[in-house]
């Protein structure tokens, strides 16, 4: 039977290597897969290039925040035939009702999703996607991550270059290792009060 997966995480804990490791799966099985990504994340060096930091990449189709996913599905079906599942990169960025069309490929084309995002942002506030994906999501499945302080870590930390936590600004800054750090609860409750810094990591997106 066909679900609606969110698998969720804090940063740097392998989610883009988990979906390209299920695409794979899913390909050594003779089964094609539709991989999404949203247009605003170029990180893999161009819209619609999903890259993971371990060097695994995959084209996928770009989509932009207004873009009918059910109906995008439904156009590669006519197009290529039989699909084994919709896998979707960076899904903390789709809208509620991407979220919602995203339900209907599962329950009306029977086709699995599944989504790979963060569950909040630099704040500790839910994404729009996230939100909507954890009160409708089939199952929901947390991958781990580890803080510095070797704790599991659930929080995402925006810092600037003196690794300071930036608690302004737009919610959605695309960066990766250099702006943004996994923490525990208790390590972003510290930084936060300003009682502490966190050496951001340098090493880029490969």
């Amino acid at each position: 039977m066909a679900k609606l997966y969110f698998y969720y995480s804090a940063m740097n804990a392998g989610k883009t290597t988990n979906l390209l490791q299920s695409a794979h799966n899913y390909r050594e099985r003779g089964m094609r897969t539709l991989i999404l990504t949203p247009r605003l994340d170029d990180r893999g060096g161009s819209a619609g290039v999903v890259a993971s930091r371990i060097g695994l990449r995959s084209d996928g189709i770009a989509f932009e925040r207004d873009t009918d996913l059910e109906r995008l599905v439904e156009a590669d079906l006519l197009a290529h035939g039989t699909l084994g599942c919709v896998l979707v990169d960076e899904a903390q960025f789709l809208s509620r009702a991407q979220a919602w069309q995203l339900s209907e490929v599962v329950d009306r084309l029977r086709i699995p999703v599944l989504c790979y995002g963060l569950r909040t942002d630099f704040r500790g506030e839910l994404f729009e996607g996230s939100q909507y994906l954890l009160a409708w999501a089939d199952e929901l499945v947390e991958i781990k991550t580890i803080c510095h302080s070797g704790k599991k870590a659930t929080m995402n930390l925006r810092v600037d270059a003196q690794g300071r936590a930036v608690q302004d600004g737009p919610q959605v800054e695309i960066g990766g290792n250099e702006r943004y750090v996994s923490v525990s609860r208790q390590e972003f409750k510290k930084v936060m009060r300003g009682e502490g810094t966190i050496e951001p990591m340098q090493a880029p997106l490969l």
